[in-house]
């Protein structure tokens, strides 16, 4: 789902504005085939921000979505320059916390019919007045069970999103003063579910883990049907080791990236860890339960992706726990890149998602 704000013919550009780093991707599309051609990482470190790659700090008193506009669009431009990137047309992701999404159903007579009366239906579900947001909508198909019967005996499921107005002409301005052409704004919950499932319609839980928070997303024929975001993620990881430890943060985040939850690290640390992780199993299967029991519908497998998912150990303790299949992202599955970048291609996937679901968003 993406909200149009300017004609053109190809998107080249991804860009990720996340709460602790800028991440921005360029890609080419050849003979079908989608080619990474350069990316560029722009992370704050303890209030400082600098562009390159390398892990950020746990201090999360900066967010880079609260320095000023004038600040973001400079971050923009010297990460481009520092990446050698050459495009300045792009379609940039939307954080969910600043924007709403939900499936419904509706009757269905028409497509006129439904874009008359989905904006009065919208009122039922948007938390805002329509008139402070941006409004779109995309049939997903014909409802398996229909529970509101129409005149031709048919009801489709409406993928049904909103933006405010505010954040719209916010991210505009930002790209303006970055000299970039903005093409779309898209929703950062489309493009993670474009980049790790492609055109795999099955039902899959999407755990995406942040430094300061985790959102699960349940995800079928493409579009997500539940979306929860729980205040956990690496920096409370980060904050049970080093109380387990009795460390510094810097040592505990040290432990986290290259210990983490192997088997056979029962030490203090490591516990801590796993109860913090076991708070994250135990809202997956809040979500995924209630999804399974009302939709009659299996969710086969859990894909990790962010950050912290690649912390060691993992994805085995979840996979334990959850009795589930539980696999890492990967979203360079579906793009050719340099050879070299072969050794950190699973790092780059946690970090890179969403700018290259952005990014492979066709026009």
């Amino acid at each position: 789902m993406a909200f149009n704000l300017f004609h053109s013919k190809t998107s080249q550009i991804g860009i990720d504005i996340g709460t602790s780093a800028i991440k921005i991707v360029e890609l080419t599309n050849e003979n079908k085939r989608w080619s990474l051609l350069n990316y560029g990482i722009f992370r704050i470190h303890g209030g400082d921000a600098m562009p390159d790659g390398r892990q950020g700090s746990s201090d999360t008193s900066q967010s880079i979505l609260n320095l000023p506009e004038e600040e973001i669009a400079k971050n923009i431009s010297v990460t481009i320059q520092s990446a050698g990137i050459k495009s300045k047309s792009a379609i940039a992701s939307i954080s969910s916390f600043s924007t709403f999404a939900t499936v419904i159903e509706m009757p269905y007579v028409s497509e006129e019919d439904l874009a008359k009366t989905i904006p009065f239906e919208a009122r039922k579900y948007v938390p805002v007045p329509l008139d402070q947001v941006i409004l779109d909508w995309s049939i997903v198909g014909v409802a398996d069970k229909a529970v509101q019967p129409s005149p031709s005996g048919t009801s489709v499921e409406v993928f049904l999103a909103a933006v405010p107005k505010d954040e719209t002409a916010k991210y505009q301005r930002i790209m303006r003063l970055a000299g970039i052409e903005l093409k779309a704004l898209e929703l950062e919950n489309s493009s993670l579910i474009r980049a790790l499932l492609g055109n795999d319609l099955s039902p899959t839980a999407i755990v995406n883990i942040g430094g300061r928070s985790t959102t699960i997303l349940i995800v079928s024929r493409g579009y997500e049907r539940v979306n929860h975001t729980y205040e956990i993620g690496g920096y409370e990881m980060t904050m049970a080791a080093s109380k387990g430890l009795d460390s510094t943060l810097a040592e505990a985040e040290e432990y986290k990236r290259t210990k983490g939850l192997i088997a056979g690290n029962n030490d203090s640390a490591h516990e801590a860890i796993a109860r913090v992780v076991d708070t994250i199993i135990q809202e997956i299967q809040r979500t995924i339960q209630p999804y399974e029991d009302t939709r009659d519908q299996k969710v086969e497998r859990v894909v990790f992706v962010g950050g912290v998912s690649d912390t060691p150990g993992l994805l085995e303790y979840v996979k334990g726990k959850l009795g589930r299949d539980v696999l890492m992202g990967n979203v360079f599955a579906r793009l050719q890149y340099p050879s070299e970048l072969t050794p950190i291609v699973g790092s780059l996937s946690n970090t890179l998602a969403i700018a290259v679901g952005a990014a492979l968003r066709e026009s």
